[in-house]
């Protein structure tokens, strides 16, 4: 059915007609020929790295594969770096011929942040330098969008810290050091276990890069933050809760309108939709999450929810599609997305291995490769662009206690 939204979708494409039909008509006039056209050529492989969790088994830090996206074939992975528990990875743009990959170093009481210089040959990775994370347990980092400023959540120490980037590529901080165990954080939320402290889980740059929105698993809250990120400075924070207590907010994903923002709950595996809404004024922005009261369960009606944490989201580029992880149940989930931003459950399928902690889109949006941790395995599935559906595992490559996957 062609709705407003996919004809809005298909605006980009008509603009670009009147350029392609006077290209049209002149290669009927002979102005182009054949000995000057080139056949198109094949998608061409690229980088994939890999963290890993160095504390079990063999693993030893950041792996590196190439990706075929002809195929969706992985080669055999390289350790691209040494370093402890990098479980969660992001990536510069390049500048002035350098690329500069970053990396969250795990560990319970001294955790770590690492940057290191990319080549753009190889991949291969060479540290720059590495400074505390401000706190045990780092989990997430981001870059902002003009790659001057990254943020961290620390999940055991209970805090966020923020780091100026600087022209090479090394780290200087933390600029700033929040910690979530004090005024206006908390209160915690009702499961004793999992909730027994602030757990901040993630931090996610809003799409126009003026906000940082922080996950806390700890007390069933998303605070905002307004970005300055010239200086790696956060404005005061506005508090936003989920609606149902004991969700255990984890990772948030922007609709490509950038109005709407789904939230996964690892605690009891749903999936929240909230109205995004900002205003524009410079010297005073605001932003604010309105809850939907829209609560998606990710795992089958009859799965017993104790065994299972709900791990990761994405969303196609074309808006139409969520993808989830479920470990335990150890699921793959593809949904719909309506017209007006509802889930509808189209697909649920088997990750290929155990404990799917996190998984990632390729640049074309026909793969998606699957991080196993608890296997010791990375899947590949083909993904169908018009049905959102995904057919695998067509690939399937050994990696120790796979982390986090990331294309580059």
């Amino acid at each position: 059915m062609f709705t407003r939204r996919r004809f809005l979708l298909t605006l980009p494409a008509l603009a670009a007609l009147p350029r392609a039909v006077p290209e049209a008509a002149a290669q009927r006039s002979g102005i182009f020929t054949g000995r000057f056209r080139s056949a198109p050529q094949p998608p061409q492989p690229s980088f994939v790295y890999f963290g890993t969790d160095t504390a079990k088994g063999i693993a030893r830090g950041i792996y590196i594969s190439r990706f075929d996206p002809a195929t969706g074939a992985l080669s055999h992975p390289q350790l691209a770096a040494e370093t402890a528990r990098p479980s969660f990875l992001a990536t510069s743009q390049q500048e002035a011929g350098q690329r500069f990959l970053y990396a969250v170093n795990e560990l319970d009481t001294a955790g770590a942040v690492t940057s290191f210089r990319m080549n753009p040959a190889t991949g291969a990775l060479v540290k720059i330098n590495q400074v505390s994370s401000g706190g045990g347990g780092p989990c997430y980092i981001s870059l902002d969008a003009t790659f001057r400023t990254a943020f961290v959540a620390n999940y055991l120490g209970a805090s966020v810290s923020t780091y100026s980037i600087q022209p090479g590529g090394a780290l200087e901080g933390p600029v700033e050091h929040l910690d979530y165990r004090e005024p206006p954080f908390g209160p915690r939320g009702p499961n004793s276990v999992r909730q027994d402290s602030s757990h901040p889980h993630s931090t996610h740059l809003s799409p126009d890069n003026r906000f940082l929105l922080v996950s806390d698993l700890g007390t069933d809250k998303i605070s905002i933050f307004t970005v300055d990120a010239a200086h790696a400075k956060l404005g005061p924070p506005t508090m936003f809760s989920v609606g149902h207590p004991g969700a255990g907010p984890r990772h948030i994903a922007f609709h490509p309108n950038g109005r709407w923002v789904y939230s996964i709950n690892e605690l009891d595996s749903t999936i929240d939709r909230f109205l995004w809404t900002t205003t524009s004024s410079r010297t005073a922005p605001h932003a604010l999450l309105i809850n939907t009261d829209e609560v998606i369960k990710t795992i089958a009606h009859d799965f017993p929810a104790a065994k299972n944490t709900a791990a990761e989201l994405a969303i196609s580029a074309d808006g139409n599609f969520l993808y989830a992880s479920n470990r335990g149940e150890d699921t793959l989930v593809v949904y719909a997305i309506a017209d007006e931003g509802p889930l509808t459950l189209i697909q649920r399928i088997p990750c290929g291995g155990r404990t799917p902690r996190q998984f990632t889109l390729d640049r074309s949006g026909r793969w998606l490769l699957c991080g196993n941790q608890d296997s010791g395995t990375v899947t590949v599935f083909r993904r169908d662009g018009a049905t959102g559906k995904l057919m695998g595992p067509v690939h399937s490559m050994p990696l120790d206690s796979v982390f986090f996957t990331l294309f580059a």
